[in-house]
């Protein structure tokens, strides 16, 4: 059920909520937190899409900031989508223009699940500071993608100067089954054989690629080389070198990866790319800091943009 409001108020709009919930129980209470997603006119199915997979595993109302032009005049129009057309969440879609063009916390403030966790997500472009912005400075989660930027590196480097507890980015989130995978790997090994060289090879616009090779360089302190790809190619492979043989895992495609290690048969992983509804169900599992990530963008990534060799593959 979709219900459109044009020219409303945040007032009404919580109005006709309860007065839905009192005429049909449309709308189930059990909310376990509130996601706030702050993206662009036009773009916000795409964002919705994504919100109503993951709000299936973490139940939660979401609220949709789609930007329209400042330039326009002031107005503020909203859906409420309830049943088959919110997934397991209710979602309240608000497209602002003119002075609530703009994020705005006292647009948002009625709205909010009292005593509930606020996660923040900027789908497309993030502010210049999250845990600065009008919405950021109230949620307990802050999540970006430093995918969508022009320079995936530049971005990287900006959210290390700006960040704070609470902030990550779905360019790490990304990484979770790569990390797995060479977690498990080294877990098979002595120190009788140390690591000493690591190799990670990945698309140039990937900012993962990156994170992966800060966060190896940091957890093993050995020289690394970064291979670049062609863009759109995703992280490619990971060796990490040893005198008695090297550790490789590759993923020439999107889905199966290939490891070798000394002494063992190859062994065929499933390792496909991540979804987004995969990646922000994740982030909706913990509202504490992500501590590993905190250490890698901040201490990681700029020990290795200063030591890291970079090559074209």
């Amino acid at each position: 059920m979709i219900v459109e409001l044009p020219n409303t108020t945040t007032s009404k709009i919580t109005k006709r909520i309860v007065k839905m919930r009192e005429q049909g129980g449309v709308v189930a209470l059990g909310r376990v937190l509130t996601l706030v997603v702050i993206t662009k006119r036009g773009r916000e199915e795409e964002a919705i899409e994504a919100a109503n997979l993951a709000s299936r595993e973490h139940p939660c109302r979401i609220i949709v900031l789609a930007a329209g032009s400042p330039e326009d005049k002031t107005c503020l129009d909203a859906e409420i989508r309830v049943g088959g057309d919110a997934g397991a969440s209710e979602v309240i879609v608000l497209r602002g223009s003119g002075e609530l063009a703009v994020e705005s916390e006292s647009v948002l403030s009625a709205l909010l699940l009292p005593d509930a966790p606020i996660v923040a997500w900027w789908h497309t472009d993030a502010p210049a500071s999250p845990s600065k912005s009008a919405v950021g400075r109230i949620a307990h989660r802050r999540i970006t993608d430093s995918a969508n930027s022009a320079d995936p590196r530049d971005a990287l480097e900006h959210i290390a100067q700006t960040y704070a507890d609470g902030d990550t980015d779905l360019a790490w989130t990304r990484l979770t089954n790569w990390r797995v995978q060479l977690a498990a790997a080294l877990d098979q090994y002595d120190g009788s054989d140390p690591i000493t060289g690591l190799q990670v090879e990945g698309a140039s616009d990937s900012p993962s690629t990156l994170l992966l090779a800060a966060w190896l360089h940091r957890a093993l302190n050995v020289p690394i080389t970064v291979t670049e790809d062609p863009s759109g190619t995703g992280i490619r492979r990971v060796v990490m070198e040893r005198h008695n043989g090297n550790v490789e895992l590759t993923r020439p495609g999107s889905l199966e990866a290939t490891l070798l290690q000394p002494g063992q048969p190859e062994q065929k992983i499933s390792l496909p790319r991540r979804s987004l509804q995969d990646c922000l169900a994740e982030e909706l599992r913990r509202l504490d800091p992500d501590l590993v990530f905190g250490e890698v963008i901040t201490l990681g990534l700029p020990k290795l943009l200063a030591e890291e060799k970079v090559v074209k593959a």
